[in-house]
């Protein structure tokens, strides 16, 4: 331990230092997931809607959104797997889905939502028709939280 005030002061400035650099470490840590997250308007046009049918390839209940793909034939035959986003699984589970029992490999669904910016064959999923008729949000409507179009729910 020092003795002599000059470096009494010294260590205490160096702590002081350290202790200001491992907090706005923290912070920034913190703040990471919010820096990652999205904006709809960032990503997806709400003036391009799209109405998609198709059969499910692969489903992810990840966070911080659930993701599935669906492979859609165009009116000439070919086929395009599309990626569309949609709510958290926390929220989707809210509302009724179940994880590897609501939305199947395999099986074909219309889902309504809009095209991304930068990706054909990507978009945002708002709802779900299963063959039986039955219908599910899957996630926000366009522009939620960025003052972006509703959509009509029409098109492709």
């Amino acid at each position: 331990m020092a003795h002599n005030p000059a470096e009494r002061m010294k260590q205490r400035l160096i702590v002081g230092v350290v202790g200001v650099w491992l907090a706005v470490t923290c912070l920034l840590l913190a703040a990471a997931p919010a820096f990652a997250h999205h904006s709809f308007g960032a990503e997806y046009d709400a003036n391009k809607p799209v109405t998609l049918t198709g059969v499910v390839t692969k489903v992810e209940w990840t966070n911080p959104h659930f993701y599935f793909y669906i492979d859609v034939k165009d009116k000439d035959g070919a086929v395009a797997n599309w990626k569309l986003e949609g709510y958290p699984p926390s929220v989707l589970t809210r509302i009724g889905w179940k994880r590897d029992v609501t939305l199947k490999v395999g099986e074909t669904v219309t889902v309504f939502g809009w095209r991304a910016r930068d990706n054909a064959t990507a978009g945002h999923s708002r709802r779900v028709t299963f063959k039986d008729g039955k219908t599910l949000e899957s996630g926000p409507p366009a522009g939620n939280g960025d003052g972006g179009n509703t959509g009509s729910g029409t098109g492709q």
